[in-house]
């Protein structure tokens, strides 16, 4: 299957620029995708494009990386409703590596023919005079032809107007295409479809300045079933950065999509052939509560964003939480993972010197803690079997809690009822 085929039934294309499938199939050929370096890690919302380089690599292309980080000094106003705020260099640069690390993970790098390329437009940029700029490359777009783009006319339109800096972004983008072209070779540009207007820019530029040309291919932007933004949770963005969002929380993410994203995202975001596919939701519809479709499109991308470990240890952290699993998964992680799996699970300080002199459990649950608001009320649930400390049932009144029942060195998980957790940190 042709990589035009691929990003087509995966329902992930949105336009293709004339001749371009013809020169995909006729020939091996470089292509780029920018990625916008304000922050220092990725997120969901950039996967998409991940995928995209990923498919280009396997259908024999060489995929070209390019992170803007002198674009990235300006700030893409595409479909923005206000002009971003504009980094300094050294925290640029610092979002750059984090990047490329990140990058790395996804696509193969190296110096081979298919093997993929890491630019950064700050190295032919950082040396660009202001006037060599406006002379050389200026010249070679009309205001008129700028002033035409849909992103810009909303901008003007709206309440923030577009700053003469931000108008200057597609002069930019459109000249990194150039550059690509004319120094890599890279023929073919790809995006989302908000950038239908920058690549256009660039392969017109190529077009007018040296006779060349150029080709383009934007993905559709992913939305979910019930038209709400993909990648965005009640606590905002979902990172590929597992400091900013713990491989537990990423799997939940997928796993929690609803059957109709669910089925749509597995095309989408795990290489899986379509008969694989097609196969999974057969069994998914002969039994929806299974969530076989989410298990598997949460195992797929979580062990590739992250680790086979890492999915093992969200799969243990959610039987946990949601089932019978033991606490033997705690003693892997540290102290700001541990954390994250009881976010949101009320947490108690208690000291070693408590601990190594013995607390008796009533006083842990209703005194150096407040798991319950009085000794009367922990006893009565104690006797009744509604306790338990580290998934253990407590029933002894009489029962002393020292060092040795740490978990982790550091922790003791009270539980009351079934549902509700307490942390207690020592």
């Amino acid at each position: 299957m042709s990589f035009v085929e691929e990003l087509r039934w995966r329902g992930m294309l949105q336009d293709i620029m004339p001749g371009t499938e013809d020169l995909l199939n006729k020939e091996k050929v470089a292509g780029y995708i920018g990625f916008d370096p304000t922050g220092d890690s990725l997120h969901v919302g950039h996967l998409t494009q991940i995928m995209t380089l990923i498919h280009f690599q396997n259908a024999g292309h060489k995929p070209v990386a390019l992170v803007g980080g002198a674009t990235g000094m300006i700030g893409d106003p595409s479909f923005k409703s206000a002009e971003r705020n504009l980094l300094d260099e050294a925290t640029l640069q610092h979002n750059v590596a984090c990047l490329k690390k990140q990058l790395g993970k996804f696509l193969e790098f190296g110096e081979g023919e298919n093997d993929a390329q890491m630019v950064n437009n700050y190295d032919w940029f950082k040396d660009f005079k202001f006037l060599d700029f406006i002379r050389d490359i200026g010249k070679m777009i009309t205001v008129n032809y700028m002033m035409a783009k849909d992103s810009v006319k909303k901008r003007l339109e709206g309440d923030n107007g577009l700053s003469f800096t931000e108008f200057t972004y597609q002069l930019i983008q459109g000249y990194d295409f150039y550059y690509l072209w004319k120094h890599h070779n890279c023929k073919i540009q790809m995006g989302g479809s908000d950038q239908w207007g920058n690549i256009v820019t660039g392969s017109e530029m190529i077009r007018r300045q040296d006779q060349g040309t150029a080709y383009a291919i934007t993905t559709q932007l992913i939305k979910k079933a019930d038209g709400q933004k993909f990648g965005k949770t009640e606590s905002g963005a979902v990172w590929l950065d597992p400091k900013k969002t713990s491989p537990y929380k990423y799997y939940q993410f997928w796993l929690n999509t609803s059957d109709d994203d669910a089925k749509n995202w597995i095309k989408i975001f795990t290489l899986k052939p379509q008969a694989e596919i097609e196969a999974i939701i057969t069994e998914h519809d002969a039994a929806p509560h299974l969530r076989i479709v989410q298990k598997a499109l949460a195992k797929d991308i979580t062990i590739r964003t992250h680790s086979e470990e890492a999915y093992e240890t969200a799969i243990k952290t959610s039987e946990f939480l949601f089932g019978n699993g033991t606490l033997e998964f705690l003693n892997n992680l540290d102290h700001e993972a541990v954390l994250d799996v009881f976010e949101g699970i009320p947490q108690f300080q208690i000291t070693r010197e408590d601990l190594k002199a013995g607390i008796n459990i009533l006083d842990l649950l209703a005194v150096s803690t407040q798991v319950f608001p009085s000794k009367g009320e922990a006893r009565k649930m104690l006797q009744g079997g509604g306790v338990s400390i580290n998934r253990e049932k407590a029933t002894d009144i009489e029962q002393v809690i020292t060092e040795s029942s740490l978990v982790n060195n550091k922790y003791i998980i009270a539980q009351r009822g079934k549902k509700n957790y307490y942390l207690i940190i020592a």
